[in-house]
């Protein structure tokens, strides 16, 4: 099993280099609305979600839980004004889920914006809500978006997960780049990103047991960090987590000594904002893969302590 400290540090690195890049979390208000105001809300939602788990797991050290919360607070009061950009995304595009997909995390740990939310419940009685063609692992996160905010889902999840690509446990060697993103966000959404690891219908955990550790072979050595970062949350998503060694390591190693962490082997070049761009996903997961990990080990120590 990867040593804990080891697996603690990477999440350290990661937050303090997403706090000295706060500024990379940026909206574009002055875009025109046709070509995608809502597209660079993405970014700051993954950030919330990654600061809810941290927070909710309890392994993070004061430095950590510091810099999470400064986080929070700087791209709620100033990348989205204090809610006001996302209640002004709901006017421009009023059926599209993302404004309430970012809303949610910042709601869970304590941000209010009471437009947004009553917008929220009015759009969810529409028809055209529930008839959004959706990908079925989006349609899936969507529904447990709407459970977690005190909704009834306007699909239930148990009636999508057999539509997902994981959910039907097809040949495990067909899986490519862009199947392997459903899958780690499959398992996201269906144990409420790793908090209830019993969300997974048992024929999944099963599939995943025998199968996740040869994706995480094969794209450790493509150098694929960005998804070995989300197969290794999957891992610790797990009822039996493996916490592999060797992946852990070379992950650990792919990480810059700043904190960056690159989405494919070596770190790109260019312009700052752009670069922002390329890795601030990767070093998200980074943070991700980290806490969930991190809590695994220590259950696990605690639970073989006589």
């Amino acid at each position: 099993m990867t040593d804990t400290r080891l697996m603690h540090t990477v999440g350290v690195r990661a937050l303090e280099w997403l706090w000295a890049h706060r500024d990379g979390f940026r909206l574009e208000p002055d875009v025109d609305p046709e070509v995608g105001f809502l597209e660079r809300f993405k970014p700051v939602g993954e950030l919330a979600l990654i600061c809810r788990v941290l927070f909710r797991e309890g392994v993070a050290g004061s430095r950590q839980a510091d810099l999470a919360r400064r986080l929070l607070d700087h791209t709620w009061r100033h990348t989205l004004d204090g809610g006001r950009m996302l209640v002004r995304g709901q006017r421009i595009e009023p059926l599209s889920p993302i404004p309430f997909e970012v809303y949610l995390p910042y709601k869970e740990l304590g941000y209010s914006e009471p437009e947004v939310e009553r917008a929220t419940v009015l759009y969810h009685r529409l028809d055209s809500w529930a008839a959004l063609e959706l990908d079925p692992t989006r349609r899936l996160g969507l529904s447990a978006f709407q459970r977690r905010f005190g909704l009834t889902p306007r699909i239930a999840e148990a009636d999508i997960v057999g539509s997902t690509w994981l959910g039907r446990t097809p040949e495990p060697w067909t899986v490519s780049g862009h199947i392997a993103y459903d899958v780690t966000h499959t398992v996201f959404h269906l144990t409420d990103w790793g908090e209830h690891p019993e969300g997974l219908p048992p024929h999944i955990a099963d599939y995943l047991a025998t199968w996740l550790p040869v994706w995480i072979d094969d794209w450790l050595d493509l150098e694929r960090w960005d998804l070995l970062g989300e197969l290794l949350v999957v891992d610790a998503c797990l009822p039996r987590p493996t916490l592999d060694e060797r992946a852990w390591q070379s992950f650990a190693a792919a990480q810059q000594p700043d904190g960056a962490m690159p989405a494919v082997r070596t770190m790109p070049e260019g312009e700052p904002d752009e670069v922002f761009d390329m890795i601030y996903h990767p070093t998200l997961v980074a943070a991700f893969a980290s806490v969930l990990a991190t809590s695994r080990s220590l259950a696990e120590l605690t639970h073989a302590t006589p």
